[in-house]
């Protein structure tokens, strides 16, 4: 697996101006050219989106603002959480050309706090399964082994991490879609408490369970993705 910062190293280097995050992002945007070709992790990889997003984080360190405590995080969003103007299909062919015209609000805080969201990662159509074979748009592979799965229903995201693409990714996990996953693919995955991280923007598949967490490498970094 190729090495990257984690989300703490890279925020803290952005705030103090050791990098930029659009250097953070083009550096992210290279590593996904290399690996993403074995491993199908990413839906769409939203790059325009993601650039202005880096411009945006770099225009507020320049003028000498906070840009909030994950500043020019590059961070993969599972396919059933909606971003307003960004592709969403929750692996089906269904809502294969779905543009949602709102934000989800474990995404807008993600924003607000200075990441930058680049792109959508596969999962089990509508998060139904628990190997990521099931998405419409092509199975997702380990990367530790890539004729193992890499489990699911949040499989594209716990590989784009793994795999060392992206330091963070946001899953969801009803019956143990972030949890399995995560072990399968042996990085940290968090399902918080039922509440704890709005639901609202995330493709229902029981409501009554349904969760929004963060798939990262260490436990220290879904802390700092779970506080914002």
């Amino acid at each position: 697996m190729s090495e990257l910062p984690g989300v703490r190293q890279i925020a803290t280097e952005v705030r103090e101006g050791r990098t930029t995050a659009v250097a953070q992002l083009d550096a992210c945007l290279s590593r996904i050219e290399a690996g993403d070709k074995s491993v199908n992790g990413f839906m769409e990889v939203q790059s325009e989106a993601a650039r202005t997003q880096a411009e945006q984080v770099d225009a507020i360190i320049a003028r000498g603002d906070d840009p909030g405590p994950l500043a020019g995080v590059p961070i993969a969003i599972k396919d059933n959480i909606v971003m307003q103007g960004r592709k969403t299909t929750c692996g089906s062919r269904i809502l294969e050309n779905y543009i949602s015209p709102f934000e989800s609000t474990a995404t807008e805080r993600l924003v607000k706090a200075g990441a930058v969201l680049v792109g959508t990662t596969r999962c089990d159509e509508f998060a139904m399964g628990s190997s990521t074979e099931h998405c419409a748009h092509g199975l997702v592979r380990n990367p530790w082994n890539h004729e193992h799965v890499p489990g699911g229903s949040s499989g594209g995201s716990a590989a784009v991490v793994a795999q060392g693409m992206v330091p963070a990714a946001l899953g969801s996990d009803t019956g143990g879609s972030i949890r399995q996953p995560a072990a399968y693919c042996g990085i940290t995955g968090l399902k918080p408490s039922y509440g704890r991280v709005s639901r609202w923007g995330l493709v229902a598949f029981g409501s009554s369970l349904d969760c929004i967490g963060p798939l990262t490498r260490d436990v220290a970094d879904s802390a700092a993705i779970m506080n914002v």
